[in-house]
């Protein structure tokens, strides 16, 4: 637990299974980069990229593969657009002055290169003109996931099965089977908590995974809890499924329904878009009853995949 934090005490009911466990909170934002990957280079069409022309299109200062406008300085070094204004319009090799001389014949021979994403270790085995890479990259399948996890900043990548394992070994987060939850908070003086985030739990569901969290900010000027849901995979794969949250007491409820959002989507992300149940402090304390110095929600959940809802309506 971090320093000043608070904890939660939460039992999870799910399949007539009780566990009790505290759930650490902390501050947290989940702000991540992909782990860089080194692909081998092959040729289809085109010309494949022998290491000298390779290293020719790297960056001198950021070590990035350089796209046009590609400037050199007069003494032929070069460096990519994002880097000239970081330098000064100095040249980071010779110190001249670099100017705005392009290097139209660097662009020309990148123009003819094909190469391999950069995650064809972690398989995709496509190949595509240089200027199409960038992109292809920024949309691949095989793209490194960030850690999900929302108690602390994590800089872990990788594909589902290692992100699970991850999440297991490292964070100790829970992991259940089955499609339907039932969480119980309970925590004293929840004036206190001002801004939260806890990663509760992962449920193995369709032979997928969902992250179920629970949060504590402010919207606005009015402090608020929020549960939601995030898919453990690409926003295609995640529209499969929805969910159900429940949440109520003193003969009231609130029920939200939607679609999990992929884990692309960081959970602040989620969380500022507002997609999920989200509860004022006032009514959370209503609905946990007594004299409203302590909260005690009960969260349920169901998840089910869309071909199923039609089958149960007959169709």
């Amino acid at each position: 637990m971090a320093p000043g934090g608070s904890t939660y005490k939460e039992v999870l009911e799910s399949h007539s299974t009780v566990t009790d466990y505290d759930i650490a909170m902390t501050k947290a934002d989940t702000n991540l980069t992909p782990a860089k990957t080194t692909a081998g280079l092959s040729g289809k069409k085109g010309i494949s990229s022998p290491n000298g022309v390779h290293e020719l299109l790297e960056c001198p200062v950021c070590t990035s593969l350089m796209y046009p406008p590609i400037y050199q300085c007069p003494s032929g070094h070069t460096l990519c657009s994002n880097c000239k204004s970081r330098v000064h319009n100095c040249c980071p090799t010779c110190r001249h002055e670099l100017g705005d001389i392009r290097c139209l014949a660097l662009e020309k021979v990148a123009e003819s290169l094909e190469l391999p994403c950069r995650y064809q270790s972690l398989g995709c085995h496509d190949i595509f003109p240089y200027y199409s890479k960038l992109k292809h990259e920024q949309q691949c399948r095989f793209h490194p996931y960030n850690c999900p996890y929302a108690g602390f900043e994590c800089s872990v990548t990788g594909d589902i099965p290692t992100l699970v394992e991850h999440l297991k070994g490292d964070h100790k987060v829970d992991m259940h089977n089955g499609c339907t939850f039932n969480h119980r908070y309970v925590k004293s003086n929840p004036q206190e908590v001002e801004n939260a985030t806890w990663m509760l739990t992962v449920f193995n569901c369709f032979g997928k995974q969902f992250c179920l969290h629970f949060e504590a900010f402010q919207l606005g000027t009015a402090p608020v809890y929020m549960a939601f849901l995030r898919f453990m995979g690409d926003d295609n794969e995640a529209k499969k499924f929805s969910y159900s949250l429940e949440v109520g007491g003193n003969s009231r409820k609130l029920i939200w329904q939607g679609v999990p959002r992929s884990i692309r989507d960081s959970h602040r992300k989620v969380r500022d878009s507002q997609d999920g149940l989200i509860i004022q402090r006032n009514l959370a304390l209503y609905f946990s009853g007594g004299d409203r110095q302590e909260l005690k929600l009960r969260v349920t959940g169901r998840i089910w995949k869309e071909s199923e809802l039609w089958k149960d309506n007959g169709c």
